[in-house]
């Protein structure tokens, strides 16, 4: 019954702003956007923070008018970034921590743009990278993982900012055509071509980057960084299609295809072999 009536409501949605950009296409716009980069939840209140994260480090940075947390795990001086995917936070890594403490590095996780404790009500993965750069210029990891769109973000972070000091990427079923994502939503709501037209002029007035052109196998054809990408055959969030584009892109990577373990990709056996891709 629930699954029946959300599908109503979102019907809905979609109709009303089909509606709309007939007569206010502005504002059809802006709704769309809105309902797009605005998470659902992901959020976390700081009194109850998850177990994973209480005995940690934290650090709150500031950018233009946002603040953004991060939680760091002490070890030596070589560090460790972790960016986690929509409707996320830092505490998603609580398996693979198991995995990377004993490396023996320091490893840094952040909260997304209005996911955990960092503030704002709108994500996007240019936001998202300012914050990854914030951080990198600070602290200068040598390895990175993200999952899902974070790991999007950091194949378009590695090509918008070019970072040097960073050796190694691990993505976990992360999406590399926008476009896809795009059209998915498009899709969920049932909106018209031209709901669809606007929102991607506005992606364009806001990111200075056209839809068609956020393709993240793209951007890492030109990466020499040493990469790892696994994504899972039955993954229903991110086809594997897209884990396979990076696969084929870039060159000085290992692509790892799995088995029923979905979009989050919590497996043993797979965080051993991204333990022993950083160490080695």
């Amino acid at each position: 019954m629930k699954r029946i009536q959300r599908f109503i409501l979102v019907k809905s949605v979609g109709f009303y702003i089909n509606m709309l950009s007939f007569v206010f296409p502005k504002k059809a716009k802006i709704l769309a956007y809105q309902l797009f980069s605005q998470p659902r939840k992901g959020r976390i209140h700081p009194n109850k923070l998850p177990k994973t994260l209480i005995n940690t480090e934290k650090e709150i940075f500031i950018h233009n008018e946002d603040t953004f947390q991060t939680y760091t795990w002490k070890g030596n001086d070589e560090i460790i970034l972790l960016v986690h995917g929509w409707e996320s936070n830092a505490s998603r890594w609580k398996k693979l921590l198991h995995h990377l403490k004993p490396l023996g590095k320091t490893i840094i996780a952040l909260d997304a743009p209005a996911h955990g404790l960092s503030s704002g009500k709108e994500f996007n993965a240019p936001k998202y990278a300012e914050y990854i750069q914030i951080v990198t210029q600070k602290y200068a990891p040598k390895y990175i993982i993200g999952h899902s769109i974070g790991g999007a973000t950091l194949v378009y972070y590695l090509n918008k900012y070019n970072n040097p000091t960073i050796e190694k990427v691990v993505l976990l079923g992360s999406p590399s055509d926008f476009k896809i994502i795009n059209n998915n939503y498009a899709s969920l709501l049932s909106l018209n071509s031209k709901v669809k037209k606007l929102l991607e002029n506005y992606y364009f007035e806001k990111f200075d980057i056209h839809i068609n052109d956020f393709k993240g196998h793209k951007f890492a054809e030109n990466f020499n960084q040493k990469g790892l990408i696994a994504h899972d055959l039955h993954d229903t969030i991110v086809l594997v299609e897209e884990g396979k584009k990076y696969a084929a892109a870039w060159r000085n990577s290992i692509y790892i295809e799995t088995n029923y373990l979905g979009h989050s990709l919590h497996d043993w056996d797979l965080y051993q072999k991204i333990s022993k891709f950083i160490e080695s």
